[in-house]
């Protein structure tokens, strides 16, 4: 049947497969959902109470963002995250994203700047409402502003690939730092780009970085 029945949840807002995915990400990220864990289609089908075809297409949309695999015999499961694994990823963002930031910086105008500091006051307003996910999206929003505006879309393509895998990682480290800080930390960089001098600011995205890549996940 495709229309839903009288005791299914209607979602006006967002489709139903968006809200189921939005549901099943944030739940990973914020570990409620931990590596491993099974998801099964009818069970979540039955907590939205919905059809099972949304689910699927929400499961497969978190299968192409990295975050849930198939395994033989067991269906879909939370992906793992390993040191080895988010070390090769900081190792990449090191590299591109510091051409990134070298390549924006001539380009950058007020307007850019107000842009961005839009954004660090959306932070400031996720963090003292203890919306953590919102922190992390708007965080990486942030430095996909620089792979966006350094105009290159092989680099941009990379992003876009690893995006979700540092979010995921971000939401770990997180749990051991806090956020309240963040904001001033984008401030810092905002000062290292207006300074002019890109091997500064180069160095001030890289050491950010660093704040998150020396926390030891095994």
């Amino acid at each position: 049947m495709n229309a839903m029945s009288s005791n299914q949840v209607n979602y006006p807002n967002q489709s139903i497969s968006e809200h189921v995915y939005a549901g099943l990400k944030k739940d990973i990220l914020a570990g409620i959902l931990q590596p491993g864990t099974r998801l099964i289609v009818m069970e979540i089908a039955g907590k939205y109470q919905i059809s099972q075809a949304p689910v699927r297409e929400a499961l497969e949309r978190l299968k192409q963002e990295g975050l849930i695999t198939g395994i033989p015999n067991k269906g879909s499961v939370v992906s793992t995250i390993t040191a080895k694994e988010i070390k090769d990823i900081f190792i990449l963002r090191e590299i591109i994203e510091g051409f990134a930031v070298r390549q924006s910086m001539p380009l950058l105008t007020e307007e850019d700047y107000g842009y961005l500091h839009g954004i660090i006051g959306e932070m400031e307003i996720a963090n003292k409402q203890k919306e953590m996910l919102r922190i992390l999206e708007l965080d990486m929003d942030f430095h996909a502003f620089f792979y966006k505006r350094c105009d290159n879309h092989a680099i941009l393509e990379l992003w876009n690939h690893m995006r979700t895998k540092v979010m995921r990682f971000m939401a770990f480290s997180n749990r051991h730092y806090t956020t309240e800080v963040l904001a001033e930390w984008h401030l810092l960089l905002i000062d290292a780009l207006r300074s002019g001098d890109a091997d500064a600011a180069e160095a001030a995205f890289i050491e950010h970085m660093h704040a998150y890549k020396l926390i030891d996940l095994e």
